[in-house]
This record gives structure tokens, C-alpha cells and sequence, in this order.
């Protein structure tokens, strides 16, 4: 398990001060979201989000979605309909956010791994209920589950969402 300082050097040294457009997946199974625990994001804490990462040049938003499913949960999924847009901002890391639905089609979710990192920042892959993830500290969850009570308003979010 990589020290949270580390790992948070580690994403500012990669990410600070630069605008990135990211793609996130909200996969639902049994009332659960599939969540991932990263170090790093937050200074001296996890941070749990829903699985997704960076567009790359030339790559389509689901081709960029279906890859960082692979990378972080090593299963493949079909991306459904786009949810909402959400500007996280945490200076120094800016990123524009585009949500997604998506189904798992093959592969059981587990821990996978981050190719930007050398130092994987990847925690931890798990089914939580909402119940769970309001639980959590709320600077340790991605903020758009603030924006929400319950799994079916989190589906609901719809437009622009920024602070």
C-alpha cells in the first residue's frame, strides 16, 4: 500500500496546474456502485470515486471509458447513456468530468492498476451501497455524491454540475 503523501506527490506531479478531460463510469449492481479507492488525490487521505480517468488523443470517449474499466477493474463493460458533466476542482487539479452509465458484460470487478502512476495509487475496488459511501468522510468521496441522497437522485443528476 503506497503512503498517502507519496502518492499525492505523485498526482500533482502529473496533473497539477493542467485542464483534463476525464470520463466516469457509474456501474450499478444489486443497489451497489462500483467504487474505487485511490491515494494520492487528496492530501493525506483516500478517496473513493467511481472508476474512470483521462481522454487520450484521438480516442473516443467510450473507447477512453471501456479502457479505464479495464485498467482499474479488469472488466470490460458497454457504456449506456451519458449522465451528467462535472467540473472537479480542487486546486491545483482542474477537470472537466463527463459521467457515464455503464454495464458490466464480462469479467468479475477487481483491483487493477493506474499506467501513469509508478507507484499505484489504486487501493482498493469495491461494490458499496450509498448508504456506505455517505458514510465516509465526505472530502474522502468524490463530490458528487454530496449532491445527492440516495442511488436514484445520483442517476437523476442531469447538465453542468460545478461548484
Amino acid at each position: 500500500m503506497i503512503e498517502t503523501d507519496i502518492a499525492h506527490q505523485q498526482v500533482l506531479t502529473l496533473y497539477s496546474e493542467r485542464l483534463r478531460l476525464r470520463v466516469c463510469g457509474i456501474c450499478v449492481q444489486n443497489q451497489k456502485i462500483l467504487m474505487i479507492n485511490h491515494a494520492g488525490v487528496v492530501k493525506d487521505a483516500n478517496f473513493w470515486c467511481p472508476p474512470g480517468g483521462g481522454l487520450q488523443f484521438g480516442e473516443s470517449t467510450i473507447e477512453a471509458l471501456q479502457r479505464e474499466f479495464q485498467e482499474e477493474t479488469q472488466t470490460e463493460v458497454a457504456v449506456g447513456k451519458m449522465l451528467f458533466v462535472n467540473e472537479f476542482l480542487e486546486l491545483p487539479l482542474h477537470a472537466i468530468e463527463v459521467f457515464f452509465e455503464v454495464q458490466i458484460t464480462e469479467g468479475k470487478a477487481q483491483k487493477g492498476f493506474d499506467p501513469e502512476m509508478s507507484d499505484q495509487i489504486i487501493q482498493e475496488v469495491c461494490w458499496m451501497s450509498f448508504e456506505e459511501i455517505k458514510a465516509l468522510p465526505p472530502h474522502e468521496v468524490h463530490r458528487v455524491f454530496s449532491l445527492c441522497k440516495s442511488l436514484d437522485e445520483l442517476l437523476k443528476l442531469q447538465g453542468f454540475l460545478s461548484k
